[in-house]
């Protein structure tokens, strides 16, 4: 008798506590608080690079070549360009670009002795750029 008594007690005392409505305010979160710079540092939101609305870095396109010659291959084309004097291979996004057009593109990251498999070819150096743009048609 005194077990069905304390489970009958358990029992009504977990229905009385399930009973409860949580609160009707709604959650509002604190307010985010920058962390503290050390002196002297620049501040967070004032960066050299600028945003999109995406909030990713824009592609800062600063080097200016005329092309000389292309190679397309599926995903991307190999533009061989005549920059300050000196001719140089890039390989870009996919770019319609011809002899004697004027791209623009970042400053990327070169590879020396670049052997490219799909075209069977070495090169003695080659610049990855993210992004080509031509700036002036032939």
């Amino acid at each position: 008798m005194k077990h069905t008594a304390l489970i009958t007690a358990l029992a009504l005392l977990a229905l009385t506590a399930c009973d409860k409505r949580p609160s009707q305010e709604p959650f509002v979160p604190a307010p985010v608080t920058s962390p503290s710079l050390p002196p002297g540092h620049p501040p967070m939101d004032s960066g050299d690079q600028a945003t999109t609305l995406s909030g990713e870095p824009e592609v800062v396109q600063t080097e200016t070549a005329t092309v000389v010659s292309t190679i397309d291959v599926l995903e991307f084309t190999y533009l061989e360009v005549k920059q300050n004097k000196q001719t140089r291979w890039l390989a870009s996004q996919t770019i319609a670009a011809k002899k004697g057009d004027v791209i623009q593109f970042d400053a990327g990251s070169s590879i020396p002795n670049f052997n490219s498999k799909a075209l069977n070819r070495s090169f003695p150096d080659m610049t990855f750029v993210d992004h080509a743009t031509i700036i002036k048609g032939k």
